[in-house]
């Protein structure tokens, strides 16, 4: 019987990209193949890339070439966003097989199996232009079995000043609602408890089916099995009043929502060329609290965008701090992206002060998010806790998505349980990079 062959894959990016990559490696599983160990030497590596950023970029090509050294003569393809963009740079580094951009995306797996077949070790590059982008590959993640990440929703029809998202993943398409519940069937099958709807603009949701977005959490709200929901990343004038109301009548759909604001002044809003002002956003988010007071509400935000003053960063800091005050902010130094309207743009932040604001928001950040947790001290919340042990102690998530530790407990592996809980502690950088988390104890268990 012959040995069957290893396959390594690499994730770097959005948890898009890790549902797309979880797919990839069932169909090469379901081939016959099997995953590499930690350690061993792989005959295959898949590498899926992102490109949101030039530090994305530089770290993809590190890992293409660490694959390339770790793996000598193991078949090296390359797909993703950075493929999508920049494909025949790629194609350059000495011992790359295969790029395939994300039209084919779904169609790696006969690829590689027919490079393998071939024994032809020539470079193939398989990539079109952003507006040929018409495919959808339907994928889901399935980790612990506690959580996985169904996509949705792919790419944009925005066009912010500073993103090349959709030239990497072309325009906003779906595939029907019917489909999507299907899968999250199958998802249920599995065991998972808690489903995270991701994609590129997923409020963008029916642009090519003619459904809309409520339609679609309606819908999933009613598949037996799933006990939670969440919404990974809706755009601020997308999320409408009927999508608020439904998830805080919804006894699946959490309270918890990702709303980029990407910068704190309407001046720097135009010229990122974004589809809200300030008011706006703080509308929505009144509407959200209104319906649901303990909503954890996490925030992106871009700093050092070109033209952005040392007072445009002063009145975005207030109002971050003084009306916004998410539960975290997720702070991102502006990165050229070449090819985009804000790379030719006047005004460049330096580095330097960039780096300053980025160090006072994640203070900010610090600080709401301590001040979001201590408010529930005390208080008992269902918690979904995973099957990952460190220091005799697992980890697990409260509806509002406040982290939670305490003593293992094999019974409550994969379960929603009630659980007090108790003051803030600082797990250690060994389990999940030493962030904050409340301590806690199943309620009523002594």
């Amino acid at each position: 019987m012959d040995t069957p062959r290893k396959v390594r894959f690499y994730t770097l990016g959005c948890k898009l990209n890790f549902s797309e990559t979880a797919t990839l490696a069932r169909q090469f599983e379901e081939g016959g193949f099997v995953r590499a160990g930690k350690g061993e030497r792989a005959d295959i590596c898949v590498i899926n890339t992102c490109a949101v950023t030039e530090h994305a970029e530089k770290k993809c090509r590190n890992i293409v070439r660490k694959a390339v050294r770790e793996h000598p003569g193991a078949i090296v393809a390359v797909t993703g966003c950075y493929a999508q963009l920049r494909p025949r740079e790629l194609a350059r580094i000495e011992g790359v097989d295969l790029v395939t951009g994300n039209h084919e995306k779904g169609l790696l797996y006969d690829q590689v199996t027919e490079l393998l077949g071939r024994g032809d070790r020539t470079v193939e590059v398989h990539a079109c232009a952003a507006e040929e982008i018409q495919s959808f590959f339907a994928a889901f993640s399935v980790g612990d079995r506690t959580r996985a990440f169904l996509k949705v929703q792919d790419g944009c029809d925005y066009r912010c000043a500073y993103c090349t998202i959709p030239d990497a993943r072309g325009a906003s398409r779906n595939i029907p609602v019917a489909e999507l519940v299907a899968e999250a069937r199958e998802i249920a099958a599995r065991g998972v408890q808690e489903v995270v709807l991701t994609g590129v603009n997923i409020g963008d949701f029916g642009r090519t089916t003619g459904e809309r977005f409520v339609d679609l959490i309606r819908a999933l709200d009613r598949v037996d099995g799933i006990r939670r929901y969440r919404i990974s990343s809706i755009e601020p004038n997308l999320l409408t009043d009927e999508v608020i109301a439904f998830c805080a009548e919804s006894d699946k759909f959490m309270p918890h929502f990702h709303i980029p604001l990407q910068a704190g002044t309407d001046r720097v809003l135009r010229m990122m060329r974004r589809r809200y002002d300030t008011a706006r956003f703080a509308e929505r988010l009144d509407w959200v609290r209104e319906a649901m007071p303990d909503a954890f509400v996490g925030v992106d935000v871009i700093v050092g965008f070109p033209g952005e003053t040392e007072a445009d960063f002063e009145e975005a800091y207030r109002f971050l701090a003084d009306w916004v005050r998410p539960a975290f902010l997720h702070i991102f130094p502006y990165s050229v992206r070449p090819g985009t309207p804000a790379a030719e743009l006047p005004d460049r932040v330096s580095p330097q002060v960039a780096a300053h604001r980025v160090e006072r928001l994640g203070e900010l950040s610090s600080r709401l998010h301590g001040a979001f947790c201590d408010r529930f001290v005390g208080s008992v919340r269902p918690v979904l806790f995973e099957s990952t042990v460190r220091e005799g102690r697992m980890v697990g998530f409260t509806d509002n998505y406040i982290r939670v530790a305490m003593p293992y407990r094999s019974e409550a592996v994969n379960r929603i349980v009630p659980v007090e809980l108790g003051e803030r502690r600082t797990m250690s950088s060994g389990y999940a990079g030493g962030e904050e988390c409340l301590s806690g104890r199943p309620f009523g268990v002594e």
